[in-house]
């Protein structure tokens, strides 16, 4: 069946298969899972400054945000950002614990609607490394972030949410919030 479902029958159960449009290619109508970790060590948060891809300038390119990507196939939300940390960084990282799940329609600077998977960890070690992906590393101080404007996405957002809960210990993860 094109543009939705084929359901077909076998003796113990139904399968159902789906399929994109345009040749299987993810159209920015569909929703992508992002991995992002607020990687801390002594008090400090690592950022990264967003490079290029392949050579091309990324989407928001030259501004700071967490460290994290695309949540890959045949991996767990766990693999996936300790994969993406430490591709993009370097670092290895531990005591992931799930802080937040941003399924805001209207994320900011987005040009399709990418449910972010927020997780907080500490460093294990960091093995320098580089990735074009980002063009530079830095480990900031909770109380000195960039500015705002400086902030990739909505990540600003997501520090000033972590460090709120440092001081109250709120439950989590937080769901939603726009």
């Amino acid at each position: 069946m094109r543009h939705g479902y084929s359901i077909s029958n076998s003796i113990m159960f139904h399968m159902i298969t789906c399929y994109f449009e345009n040749n299987n290619k993810a159209k920015k109508g569909l929703r992508h899972i992002t991995v992002n970790a607020i990687v801390i060590h002594e008090n400090k948060v690592l950022l990264g400054k967003r490079g290029t891809v392949g050579g091309k300038v990324m989407l928001e390119s030259g501004k700071w945000g967490l460290v994290g990507g695309f949540f890959d196939r045949d991996e767990n939300l766990a693999q996936a950002v300790k994969r993406e940390v430490l591709e993009e960084s370097g670092c290895e990282i531990d005591n992931l614990t799930l802080f937040r799940i941003n399924d805001n329609p209207n994320r900011p600077k987005e040009d399709r609607q990418n449910v972010d998977i927020i997780f907080s960890a500490n460093l294990v070690r960091q093995i320098p490394k580089k990735d074009e992906e980002i063009s530079h590393l830095e480990w900031f101080p909770l109380d000195n972030l960039p500015p705002m404007e400086e902030m990739a996405f909505d990540h600003g957002e997501d520090i000033l949410l972590y460090k709120e809960y440092l001081k109250k210990k709120h439950p989590i993860p937080l769901l939603g919030l726009t």
